[in-house]
């Protein structure tokens, strides 16, 4: 663990803001997530954090990859270049699953090389995979319940239950191959039921499609949505896997292969942020700070991924409710219009925990600030 002793050392050492990766963290979320869930295999959502040095660890953990675009998908590719020709076409086939919906026309075409898993949910893009990748795999993406999930992802993607053996036979019919149907609950789901619900609605699409003659699925992509451990609401991870174990042991016999797209669940609790003070002010009489860090960088999660990053401060003292906020001139720039600080002075640091999923991945340069350097440690 990386405790605030260490964090503040390292802002001391290499500046503010500073955001850093524990790697110990990410081994031990990995390991705990192949303990619970020993069927299924992890297949790391590349987006939640692509920097090359997770992807790294998380790869020689034995990790699987699912990318959403060609840059990602190199990323994980720089990691299995020293593979022979042979292994790593095979490598491609089994570990990567490309599993956004829609694609451009241009990445199918690079994509095709490679004879990738990819997603898809519509007509249109059966025709698209036709004509620019017909060497890849199928899995049907399917519209299931999201919710109470913080980030719902139902209205944007997946078929409908009642088309969904129609797009398979199609595909078919167009000389593809689907090899399974995949879902995505939404990001950090806490209702269990929505896992219930989609491994039930998964098994009746197999049945009908097996009932009208399509035979050749072997694969259940049970996609995201683990929840990070953000606070005390957040039931522990096994209770988590023990419902989604049952329902894949009554519903999916073992030739199927069971694999699951985890991405905050990694690498949430694996990030701090560590920022400066560079300002205060009372206004309307409530203090007022001002950090070197903000929601167009480290705390983009504020405003794309719906999230909450307490503030925490290193000294001690008498705490009142405070705002904080980043460093731009923008009024968007808010971190919190309401965290228990002590009497901070200029330049004091203030750091962030489970900040690691979302967050550094969609950092800017908004207003002329980078964001913040990236430090690994327990490499």
């Amino acid at each position: 663990m990386v405790t605030p002793t260490r964090l503040r050392k390292l802002a001391q050492e290499h500046g503010t803001p500073l955001f850093v990766i524990d790697h110990d963290e990410l081994r031990r979320n990995y390991r705990q997530f192949r303990r619970y869930l020993p069927r299924v295999q992890v297949y790391f959502a590349v987006k939640a954090n692509p920097d090359p040095e997770i992807v790294r660890t998380l790869f020689k953990e034995g990790s699987s990859f699912d990318v959403a675009s060609m840059p990602e998908f190199m990323i994980v590719h720089k990691n299995i270049e020293h593979l022979p020709a042979a292994e790593r076409q095979q490598w491609i086939w089994d570990k990567i699953i490309y599993a956004n919906p829609t694609k451009p026309t241009a990445t199918l075409e690079e994509l095709n090389q490679y004879k990738p898993l990819v997603t898809f949910d519509n007509l249109e893009e059966i025709r698209k995979i036709r004509k620019h990748a017909p060497n890849a795999g199928l899995a049907l993406r399917l519209k299931v319940p999201n919710t109470g999930a913080m980030v719902e992802l139902s209205s944007k993607f997946g078929a409908s239950p009642g088309e969904a053996v129609d797009l398979i036979l199609a595909a078919d019919q167009a000389g593809l191959t689907v090899e399974g149907i995949s879902f995505h609950v939404g990001s950090q789901t806490t209702n269990f039921e929505n896992y219930v619900q989609a491994l039930s609605l998964t098994a009746n699409i197999f049945a009908e499609a097996r009932g009208r003659g399509y035979t050749k699925m072997n694969l259940v992509d049970i996609g995201g949505g683990f929840p990070a451990p953000y606070d005390a609401s957040v039931k522990p991870f096994w209770e988590l896997a023990k419902v989604i174990n049952t329902e894949i042991e009554r519903l999916f016999p073992r030739d199927i292969q069971i694999l699951a797209e985890p991405g905050r669940f990694l690498v949430a609790s694996a990030g701090y942020a560590v920022s400066q003070v560079i300002g205060k002010a009372v206004r309307d009489g409530k203090m007022c700070y001002y950090i070197n860090d903000g929601v167009y960088h480290t705390y983009s999660g504020v405003i794309f991924d719906h999230c909450k990053y307490p503030i925490k401060a290193f000294k001690r003292g008498p705490e009142q409710i405070c705002s904080v906020f980043g460093p731009t001139c923008d009024a968007l720039d808010v971190v919190s219009m309401a965290e228990n600080l002590p009497d901070l002075a200029r330049d004091d640091f203030v750091y962030s925990v489970n900040i690691g999923a979302y967050s550094h991945a969609s950092a800017t340069y908004f207003n002329g600030f980078p964001p913040a350097k990236v430090v690994h440690v327990n490499q």
